[in-house]
């Protein structure tokens, strides 16, 4: 069984929500929802006692963490959230009663009830691209470079990312050329990879994070 996930580089990420609307194109997100946000840490000052504008500040893009041991997929009283063969979880709307247990759930608070359809949606990890052997909306569209796709069972070095910005030739063509994160990103340690709190559930993205002044406020997520 395979863990699919995104690592996402937050010293590089420029919080220019590329990746929500490429997600909400990509996966047709209804006006008002969101299946990944970017929300901002910071400012803060670089020392204590410090005053602007000697501040810092990052961007941290929430969406599902298709966790290892979902609650969402316990809770759920008709089957509808599956653990997938490849790690993601996922919703069958013909299963879901839109009863919101899932909901409350969710300790990332990432998911909704489609006021149309009454069924609960949130991030897919785009299956529908990634079975075609593309890379999730997300992913592919961030301006940054700072996103990255893989399997974790095959370690985060393997996860790949867009193509380089050098490579001409068609969307496509470009598309055809993925980067290895470790190719891409300034020199990361294993002390600078993070989660989001696990609270049972495990989650399988990841966010790297080196020496960063807003420590001392945003340690309590960085567990």
């Amino acid at each position: 069984m395979s863990q699919y996930a995104v690592v996402t580089d937050l010293n590089r990420c420029t919080g220019c929500l590329a990746c929500t609307v490429a997600c909400k194109a990509a996966n047709g997100v209804p006006v008002g929802n969101f299946w990944i946000r970017s929300m901002r840490v910071g400012p803060v000052t670089k020392e204590e006692g410090g005053q602007f504008p000697d501040v810092d500040m990052y961007f941290l893009p929430m969406q599902c963490q298709h966790c290892a041991t979902p609650e969402c997929v316990t809770v759920c009283p008709t089957g509808a959230s599956v653990k997938t063969e490849n790690g993601t979880v996922q919703i069958d709307k013909e299963l879901c009663i839109g009863c919101g247990a899932c909901l409350s759930a969710c300790p990332y608070g990432v998911r909704y009830i489609n006021e149309d359809s009454n069924v609960a949606e949130k991030c897919t990890l785009c299956s529908q691209l990634v079975e075609q052997g593309e890379l999730p909306a997300c992913v592919a569209q961030c301006g940054a470079r700072a996103r990255f796709f893989g399997d974790l069972d095959e370690g985060i070095d393997s996860f790949e990312g867009p193509w380089r910005p050098e490579v001409a030739g068609t969307y496509e063509e470009q598309q055809a050329v993925r980067v290895k994160i470790r190719d891409a990103v300034q020199p990361f340690e294993d002390d600078d990879l993070h989660q989001l709190p696990d609270t049972g559930n495990a989650p399988s993205n990841y966010y790297i994070l080196r020496q960063h002044y807003g420590d001392r406020r945003d340690r309590e997520w960085r567990s």
